[in-house]
């Protein structure tokens, strides 16, 4: 029987891959690398062990197929707006609330890249992919820098990693620490009417600076 369940997974492999790797990035972003069972993560998709090596290799090949992905997908999203469409304050402020929406629609991205910084990187160094995928937001912002500077909107010439990483740092932060900032703070981070408030803040401040 279980051959069989295999077989017929086999005839759809991308919708099978997608789905180990749904399951495989609740399990890797709850427990991490080392945690993360790939046990677990076939009982979860009725796969087997076997069929998952044999998409990803190993363990780790499919950690970091789970990361890669999750960066694939802000990366697209970021593509899939046009900014290039936009006056440079609208373009940074849609580029913006888009960020910030995505980390609190998908906190087991935050909670990937987290572990990630625990262990220094250590695995995402092994992927070009990642690397190259990331080049697309640099240049994207930079972009929007430069015709911000050149119709005087922009008064600063701003080093367009430093302003991607202002604008990561807020969004990321709220959803990282959300329940120790809260506990701290008594403060629901979640609540529509902070988030929107939150959103506003960050897009401000990012344009004050640009226009000092």
């Amino acid at each position: 029987m279980a051959a069989k369940r295999e077989n017929s997974r086999k005839n759809d492999p991308q919708r099978t891959q997608e789905n180990i790797l749904d399951v495989a990035t609740e399990e890797f972003a709850t427990h991490g690398l080392a945690g993360g069972r790939v046990d677990a993560i076939a009982e979860k998709t009725r796969t087997s062990k076997r069929m998952i090596y044999y998409y990803f290799g190993s363990k780790e090949g499919l950690y970091l197929a789970v990361l890669e992905r999750a960066y694939r997908k802000i990366r697209t999203l970021e593509e899939d707006l046009q900014l290039s469409n936009l006056p440079p304050e609208q373009a940074l402020r849609v580029l913006i609330s888009t960020t910030f929406d995505h980390d609190e629609a998908n906190p087991d991205f935050v909670r990937l890249v987290s572990i990630e910084n625990i262990h220094h990187a250590a695995h995402m160094l092994r992927s070009d992919a990642i690397r190259d995928l990331n080049v697309s937001v640099i240049e994207t912002i930079a972009a929007i820098l430069a015709r911000g500077v050149a119709a005087g909107v922009f008064a600063r010439t701003a080093d367009p990693i430093d302003i991607h990483m202002l604008i990561s740092a807020f969004c990321f932060f709220r959803v990282s620490n959300r329940y120790t900032f809260g506990t701290i703070f008594r403060r629901d981070l979640s609540e529509p009417a902070t988030m929107e408030r939150h959103k506003g803040m960050i897009a401000d401040a990012v344009i004050s600076y640009l226009k000092a």
